[in-house]
């Protein structure tokens, strides 16, 4: 009997991813929508408002000096070690690189680049605002306050509004603004939302933020999530652009040619010199030879030095005598010459 094996959600998970070898059609592309518009204007005035609040020193600086004083970290000492692991869901180097592995995938799997380029456009969004607006303010963070009850504003420090509160935003909402589906896209946001309020309020724990900072970290990292479907087109034709310029690429690109029998391109003749004659062969085959063709062979090689051989007369090792401790056993003949003398040639034959 045959049974069916129960898929994990690991498994479902990639049979989805399985079903999507190439781009799909039904992309739901967010746009300024007029419930988009209101959300990003009431975030802007949020802002502003955050800002205005800390510049004139109000109620909100008073508490930022009432949580520093609390001291969190002492309140409860155990978690803290939790904590600081925890805090690197808003650094900008870690979470990019893990976001961007994912989108990379899924680029690859979907043959598109919007994912990839969506993610480069809200990160560099997110340097030019929050970085500047935390060199134009200022603000000294809590650990390097000068005078109790101050807004340490335009002091030369750097921690307003939270950068690592604004890239959990930013970094984990993009996933959310990239999801293929409203049920994707609804978990998604809320599990950016819990993870950014998480980091925001670690790094009040640790004492590098202040709670405005916190605060003013969420809402830049929301405005520039709202503000993305303004950079739509733009992420559209750079993705065009960039295939266009692969597409010439491979069109201009020297593809290697396999060498046939029938593509040998012709190739310019290769003169042949005539081989020299053997010694072996006939005089009268090399006088018939063309004159011009014997004016082109190679001289031939020059005859080998003798061999020198030691003093004394010497015979072939079949004329040796074999000699042994005890001496030769053959019996001497006064009249047995070598081979090849004159006087055997003479020798007279006599017949048995």
């Amino acid at each position: 009997m045959r049974t069916e094996r129960n898929l994990t959600r690991l498994d479902r998970v990639f049979t989805r991813l399985d079903r999507e070898p190439e781009r799909p059609a039904h992309i739901d592309v967010p746009k300024m929508s007029r419930h988009r518009l209101v959300l990003f204007s009431a975030t802007l005035a949020f802002y502003l408002a955050i800002v205005w609040a800390v510049v004139i020193t109000s109620w909100l600086v008073r508490l930022d000096w009432q949580v520093m004083f609390f001291r969190p970290y002492q309140q409860w000492p155990e978690i803290h070690a939790f904590l600081d692991y925890y805090v690197v869901l808003g650094q900008r180097g870690p979470t990019a690189v893990m976001v961007a592995a994912w989108l990379g995938w899924r680029s690859w799997r979907q043959h598109t680049l919007r994912p990839l380029l969506m993610l480069g456009t809200s990160l560099l969004l997110l340097n030019i605002t929050v970085g500047a607006a935390k060199l134009g303010m200022g603000r000294l963070g809590p650990h390097y306050a000068t005078t109790i009850g101050s807004n340490e504003m335009g002091l030369g420090g750097d921690i307003f509004p939270s950068g690592h509160t604004a890239n959990a935003v930013v970094t984990w909402g993009i996933l959310a603004y990239l999801a293929s589906t409203p049920r994707a896209r609804r978990w998604l946001s809320a599990l950016s939302a819990v993870t950014s309020l998480g980091v925001g309020l670690t790094t009040v724990y640790l004492g590098t933020h202040w709670l405005s900072d916190v605060v003013l970290g969420w809402a830049a990292g929301l405005l520039i999530l709202l503000a993305l479907p303004w950079t739509e087109p733009l992420v559209a034709r750079a993705e065009t652009a960039l295939f266009d310029l692969r597409d010439r690429w491979r069109t201009h690109r020297p593809v290697p040619v396999t060498a046939t029998p029938g593509s040998l391109a012709p190739t310019a003749p290769v003169l042949l010199k005539p081989r020299a004659p053997a010694q072996d062969e006939a005089p009268a085959a090399r006088e018939t030879e063309a004159p011009a063709a014997r004016e082109t062979v190679a001289p031939p090689r020059p005859p080998r030095a003798p061999a020198h051989l030691a003093p004394g007369p010497h015979s072939t090792r079949s004329e040796r005598t074999p000699v042994t401790p005890a001496g030769s056993r053959r019996p001497p003949h006064s009249d047995r010459l070598p081979r090849g003398t004159a006087a055997s040639a003479a020798r007279p034959v006599t017949g048995g």
